[in-house]
């Protein structure tokens, strides 16, 4: 039974980065966490998703029984409503239409966003969740042409994964000169190199006309139309990785939100105005890309909440972005996982050393505690 005289926290999203947090602060608080589905659902690596589902689910589709420091946290299948920040009240709908009510000491808001079909906050089971990726990936095998608008990560990366997976042909339009906008230049020369030579037809210069009310939720087959005057483009599936990631932040009053409804933070991380409250990831207006969740930001909310509730005096840590987006943009490949750094350089983890050490040991191991099997 949980001692209720323990710090009551309460985190709104279950995806890499409030797992982590909850596992954390489980063995000193009574956490409760919200999530849409019962698993971990990551928007991370959308290209090896497509393409090889049973690596991607490895360490990105894990439902939340096989961690084991989520044991002690008390988990709602559901989607937060509204949150009373004055209140400390969170109202959340469940799957069944009904709603309930959580009240908090620490909230910690990590809802994401949604960015075309494969981040969204729709209230998911693990079959349909299941279902719409393997529908999703058919669709992509089945065609024999496939475009992709957008020159960013996603699309990168998806462009490359599925060239190398098989005979399609793959077209990646962008509207700029460069791929991967917020990299550093060396990585958009790098990846440029890279798709060139796994077969992608690259083509810049091209801004789509996009469809009214379209954010690139959905495939389609209707030929691609420019505003940049090139004649349409005509293939037999189209996926659009536009960049236009739209907030999950309804629930919040509009006073802790800036004008495109991500929610303002000061560099400890905390909502501006509430000292108990804190905003990690996609949703958070931490710094111009979002990019708490990619650069450890979670460990800045764990020791601030640690802090608070101990009432120790510590100067809070910070959160700071590095200048440059990084990472690793193809994701795990047979000859191993490449790693951009902000600094335009790049490493290469064989491919041996990223499913033992990477994988197993930091990601399932160190990160998430430890993972039953299924």
């Amino acid at each position: 039974m949980k001692n209720r005289e323990r710090p009551r926290v309460v985190i709104a999203g279950l995806g890499d980065t409030g797992v982590l947090i909850a596992g954390r602060l489980a063995r000193s608080c009574d956490v409760v966490g919200i999530s849409t589905r019962p698993a971990l659902v990551s928007g991370q690596e959308l290209g090896s998703r497509l393409t090889n589902f049973e690596q991607w689910r490895q360490s990105y589709f894990l439902p939340f029984g096989q961690f084991k420091k989520l044991d002690r946290v008390t988990m709602i299948h559901g989607r937060v409503g509204e949150a009373n920040l004055e209140k400390q009240t969170v109202l959340i709908e469940l799957p069944d239409g009904s709603r309930t009510t959580e009240h908090y000491d620490i909230f910690i808001i990590a809802t994401g966003s949604t960015n075309g079909f494969w981040r969204h906050d729709r209230l998911e089971q693990l079959n349909e969740v299941e279902a719409e990726l393997d529908a999703i990936a058919q669709q992509i095998k089945g065609a024999k042409r496939f475009a992709i608008i957008g020159g960013g990560p996603t699309g990168v990366s998806v462009a490359d994964n599925v060239a190398r997976s098989g005979t399609t042909d793959v077209h990646l339009f962008y509207s700029g000169d460069q791929l991967l906008p917020g990299y550093h230049p060396k990585a958009s020369r790098w990846i440029s190199h890279v798709l060139t030579n796994d077969g992608v037809t690259l083509h810049p210069h091209h801004r789509a006309v996009v469809p009214e009310h379209f954010n690139g939720e959905k495939l389609t087959t209707d030929p691609v139309e420019w505003s940049t005057e090139q004649p349409p483009f005509h293939a037999d599936l189209t996926m659009w990785a536009l960049g236009k990631i739209k907030p999950h932040s309804d629930f919040l009053p509009a006073n802790v939100l800036d004008e495109d409804g991500f929610v303002r933070v000061d560099p400890t991380l905390r909502v501006e105005g509430y000292q108990n409250v804190f905003a990690i990831g996609d949703v958070a207006a931490s710094d111009p890309n979002h990019s708490s969740a990619r650069n450890w930001g979670w460990r800045v909310v764990v020791a601030n909440v640690r802090s608070q509730l101990s009432g120790n005096g510590r100067r809070p840590k910070r959160f700071t972005a590095p200048r440059n987006r990084w990472g690793s943009i193809v994701g795990l490949q047979r000859d191993g996982l490449v790693v951009v750094q902000p600094n335009g350089k790049r490493f290469r983890v064989p491919h041996f050393v990223a499913t033992t050490l990477l994988v197993r040991l930091f990601i399932h191991r160190y990160l998430y505690g430890g993972l039953r099997k299924k």
